[in-house]
């Protein structure tokens, strides 16, 4: 096993350390250790505990002209990522032992980041039956999280009997807020721009309403409830009275949720097109005060690559999402820590400490530690750049390309290997 000295870091509390890695473990930090390791000069840089993506498509089985479980490990590990929870609305539906078992080998594979899958709440992702919860936690993948991510489980008996079932192995269902009624051929955000527009509005009351059921039904069965890409004040204000209650909830936020607003659609760029939509300003604000708080508990990046005639089309045909694995720290940088709303310790703890324990990856999230894994992550926090078309993922459907964002992922180091050197992924 390759041994590394990182020399100089500045860790989040603001202390200036060396860090020792060998046998994929942090042996030592202190102010100055030598050793015949190798040598990874980090002064100027954040060194963090390795982020953690709750909520990643990774795209197969099934789409794989989409991104693959190798690509999207890539892309992640160039973000600064050693894991991602990979989303269940592949092709078989990841509703089975055998569909989980199939991501987590393809993650070990390729051996960028640790990957988990999140399993399906119902059959097919069809609302209808419950998936197989159990048998996917008792699979070699120990799924603990499930969600019908793209879709809301809208059927309150189906989502009271899905947070009960998995209380007996403390597991957490992660909800798509998203009131199907509500949203029928919805295309953004609701409100005047899309009647400038001409497009069909999708009213915040379709999230927020979701949420506030969900959140009494976790209260009734004492159940873990995960709140995937809130994106309204509106859902912010439930979340926070669900917290006051004791209620066991989490919540997350996307990056271009806490970036772009509805006013990036005017020209009808499909790549803005999003679910939940872009919101408004007021909105964006609402979000970066709910994560500075804690209402908001972590940030995810709902990264969601697609092809580019996915895109490539009318605005009522394009496809949902958008990618952000590779720029997730910079937008959280440029959004939360420039501005003074976060400093470095609140930065680490919503994007892997937070996300590690809710997803219940013991072996990521431990901080930058003597005896933790050695999942760390090196960032100049004072680079600025434009976003451009390089990229390790297979889709290009960027929303922050030519924008300039602060900060950039330099080394990161997974279980002690160097997954990414200068900014560049290396090859095994």
């Amino acid at each position: 096993m390759n041994e590394f000295l990182i020399k100089g870091a500045t860790l989040s509390n603001g202390s200036k350390k060396d860090i020792l890695v060998s046998d994929g473990l942090i042996t030592k930090v202190a102010e100055s250790i030598e050793s015949k390791a190798q040598v990874i000069e980090a002064k100027g840089l954040i060194a963090l505990s390795g982020f953690v993506d709750l909520h990643t498509h990774l795209r197969q089985p099934g789409f794989e002209q989409s991104e693959t479980v190798l690509t999207g490990s890539r892309a992640a590990a160039k973000g600064g990522y050693t894991a991602v929870n990979a989303m269940a609305n592949t092709m078989p539906v990841a509703d089975s032992a055998a569909v989980v078992e199939q991501v987590y080998r393809l993650g070990v594979e390729a051996g960028y980041v640790e990957v988990k899958p999140i399993g399906a709440v119902s059959l097919a992702l069809r609302g209808e039956n419950l998936a197989e919860l159990a048998s996917m936690h008792r699979s070699l993948a120990n799924v603990s999280v499930f969600s019908d991510d793209g879709n809301c489980v809208s059927d309150p008996l189906l989502m009271r009997r899905a947070l009960e079932y998995v209380k007996s192995f403390d597991g957490v269902i992660a909800q798509h807020a998203q009131e199907p009624r509500l949203t029928v051929g919805a295309q953004m955000n609701e409100g005047a721009t899309a009647t400038k527009l001409g497009l069909a509005g999708w009213p915040s009351v379709a999230e927020s309403s979701i949420v506030a059921r969900d959140a009494l039904l976790a209260e009734v069965t004492g159940s873990k409830l995960h709140v995937c890409h809130v994106s309204t004040k509106e859902t912010v204000d439930v979340v926070r009275w669900a917290k006051s209650r004791g209620i066991s909830i989490t919540a997350e936020v996307t990056p271009h949720h806490l970036l772009l607003t509805e006013d990036m659609v005017n020209d009808y760029n499909t790549v803005y097109k999003v679910n939940p939509p872009l919101r408004t300003i007021e909105d964006v604000l609402a979000l970066r005060e709910a994560l500075a708080d804690g209402t908001i508990d972590i940030v995810a990046t709902d990264h969601a690559p697609h092809p580019k005639q996915s895109k490539d089309c009318d605005w009522a045909s394009a496809a949902n999402g958008m990618v952000g694995l590779e720029t997730a720290a910079s937008v959280v940088i440029e959004t939360m820590v420039k501005t003074g709303l976060i400093d470095w310790t609140r930065f680490e703890q919503v994007m892997s400490i937070q996300p590690a324990l809710i997803a219940q990856m013991p072996n990521q999230g431990r901080g930058i530690s003597e005896g933790a894994p050695a999942n760390i992550t090196l960032i100049d926090p004072s680079v600025e750049r434009l976003v451009n078309e390089d990229t390790e993922s297979l889709s290009a459907n960027n929303p922050y390309l030519g924008i300039k964002l602060t900060g950039l992922v330099q080394h990161v180091l997974f279980t002690g290997k160097l997954t990414v050197l200068d900014n560049k992924v290396q090859e095994f």
